[in-house]
Order: structure tokens, then sequence, then C-alpha cells
């Protein structure tokens, strides 16, 4: 699928799989599987934000986890440029070698609120990675601490404060804070602003991008929000059962997609105008099964556009642009609406 050269990626991911075993009887043999990363390939360049968007369930955060090693993957190959320029192999790496590699990749969670043990103060919190990496000791930790705190627009006279002290803005800004404390290259932001009001979702997301550009930071950005995703990454990808369905550059994929669930999404996304009618998309049907998908293309109980081919058959990813792909039997033969023309 990769068109690009090797050394201008940061990241590439290739037939990345995550199966989950189905156990049942007494002695709980293996009678199926739950596929909820299914042959997933892209990649990053340095400096990037690829956004991962689809419907609850799709494997999106499997997918980020896997990667990160935070999960095992049950096969694939995730190459990850280090600090010497080399390409390593994520998934072959020992324990020691993980370790070391893990201070340039870095995982920003969810739920601000649960992520952060209650326990701990917000100077601990932050500085445990530093400790735990034996990348500062004593007053230079704290001094390390105090500077990540006003990078992310915090005060540092609150290091001795706990979570609980904080609104849920204050406290994502303290998951940040932590994630960045090694210096990494990498970030996987699972979800990073869903459980934010509004108007905090905005500044979190400016932050993100302001450290990006400072740091020169490059982000897996997994969201289910499409006006998150089209505001800050540079590239998109779109999965559906655990398959990555198309990938292309953002304004590519929201005016032209070459995928009918891609279609089907982009007509979901709000229309700023009260005036102007949404002219939704309506699947008919049930999301596929994972631990049973049907047979050929996954999508196609739900497609208006299948046809035979599609039952039996299932599509290979191929490219119908520049930079732009799509796992569709009739990519670019199909006339899709965007999201500029809903």
């Amino acid at each position: 699928m990769q068109s690009v050269q090797a050394d201008e990626l940061i990241l590439d991911v290739r037939y990345m799989r995550k199966y989950f075993p189905i156990k049942k009887g007494f002695l709980q043999k293996t009678a199926g599987y739950v596929k909820a990363v299914d042959d997933v390939q892209f990649y990053i360049r340095p400096g990037e934000t690829f956004g991962l968007v689809g419907e609850s369930g799709c494997g999106k955060t499997t997918l980020g986890r896997c990667i990160l090693r935070a999960i095992e993957p049950t096969s694939g190959s995730v190459l990850f440029r280090d600090r010497q320029g080399q390409m390593q192999e994520v998934l072959q790496l020992g324990s020691q070698e993980l370790r070391a590699i893990r201070r340039d990749m870095q995982l920003i969670f969810q739920d601000p609120y649960s992520s952060l043990n209650p326990r701990m103060t917000v100077l601990n919190i932050i500085a445990e990675p530093l400790v735990c990496n034996g990348m500062a000791h004593g007053a230079e930790l704290k001094e390390r601490v105090a500077e990540l705190m006003e990078m992310v627009g915090l005060n540092s006279r609150h290091l001795e404060r706990y979570p609980h002290a904080f609104s849920g803005g204050q406290r994502q800004r303290i998951g940040i804070a932590r994630a960045l404390a090694t210096n990494p290259k990498f970030i996987v932001c699972d979800e990073a602003v869903s459980a934010l009001d509004v108007s905090v979702q905005a500044q979190i997301i400016n932050l993100l991008q302001d450290l990006q550009e400072k740091l020169n930071l490059s982000y897996l950005f997994i969201s289910h929000d499409l006006g998150v995703i089209q505001h800050i990454s540079n590239r998109v990808g779109v999965m559906y059962v655990g398959k990555m369905v198309e990938t292309a550059a953002t304004q590519d994929l929201f005016a032209s997609p070459k995928h009918p669930y891609t279609e089907a999404l982009l007509s979901a996304k709000p229309v700023p105008d009260p005036r102007k009618k949404s002219n939704r998309i309506i699947l008919q049907g049930e999301v596929a099964n994972p631990a049973n998908p049907p047979s050929g293309c996954y999508f196609h109980p739900r497609c208006a556009y299948a046809q035979d081919i599609c039952k039996s058959k299932a599509p290979e990813m191929k490219q119908v642009g520049d930079g732009h792909y799509a796992a569709c039997h009739f990519a670019g033969e199909l006339a899709l609406r965007g999201a500029a023309s809903v």
C-alpha cells in the first residue's frame, strides 16, 4: 500500500492483527476469535497527525495499544524510528530495548480522571516516568516537572495538589504533561478530548497543536468526532470492524470519499447552518460481528452499492488518487458525496 520512502517515516504499521480468543466449555477450549484488528496498514511522517476514525468498537483503541505494545498483537510489523534515526521493529524488541524505545512513544488516555492516581500528587504523577527511566532526580526532577506544568498551561505552584482539585480540562493537561515528560517523538492520543466539554476540547486541541509545532511531535489521533479529526489531522484513516477501509489526506477524504462507509460517516457530520437540511445516510442492518464477520467485504450487508463480487471476495486496499487508498471493489467508480456537499 505504501508509496513513500522508508526514510520519510517515523512509524510504519504493516499487516497488524489482534485476535482475542473465545473460550468455551469446562476446559476453556478456543472456539473462535474476535478479530479486533485485522491486517491494518498505515504510516505516519515526522511532525504529522494521522487521524483514526470509525464507530465505537471498530478496533481504533486496540490498534493504538498494539502499536505501543500495551497489549501484544497477534501478528504484524511496527517499524519505529528511534533517536539514532534507525527503524526498529517494535514487536521484536526485548523488555530492556522496549523500555528504552518507549521513552519516544507515549499515550494520552481518554478519561483524564481514571488515568491519574487519586492518591498521588501532581508532582509525583508527572515525575513518575522520569523516575522510572532514571532521567532526573532531586531538585532537577522538581524543576523539570514545574517546566512541564507551565508548558501545558498549568501553574507550577500547584504541584502538591491531588487530581480531584483540578477540572476535567486541567486533569487532561496533567496527562499531557506526563506524556511529554520523557521527550517523546510520537504520541497516541486515544480519544483525548471526547470526555471534555466542547469549549475545553478546543483548548486542548490548540494545546496539542502548539506542542506539536514546538516539539516536532507526531500524533496518532484516535476519535469518533469527525469535526475534531478534520481540524487536527493531516491525513485520515477510516476503520470498520477491525479493517482499514480508506486512507487519504484530510481535505481529499472529506471532499471526495471513495468508500461507501466513509460516505455514510461523513453524512452524519453536523451541518453548521440551521437553514440547510442535513441529508444523512441511514445504514441498514447491524455492524458486522468481528467474531463471525460476513464473507467478502465486511460492509456489504449494509452497503447500497454492493454487488455479487462484494459478497464473495474481500476487496484489497488500492490506490485511487495521490495518496488516496480505499478497500472497495468499485473505489473510484462510484459517485460518492463528501462532507462539503452534505
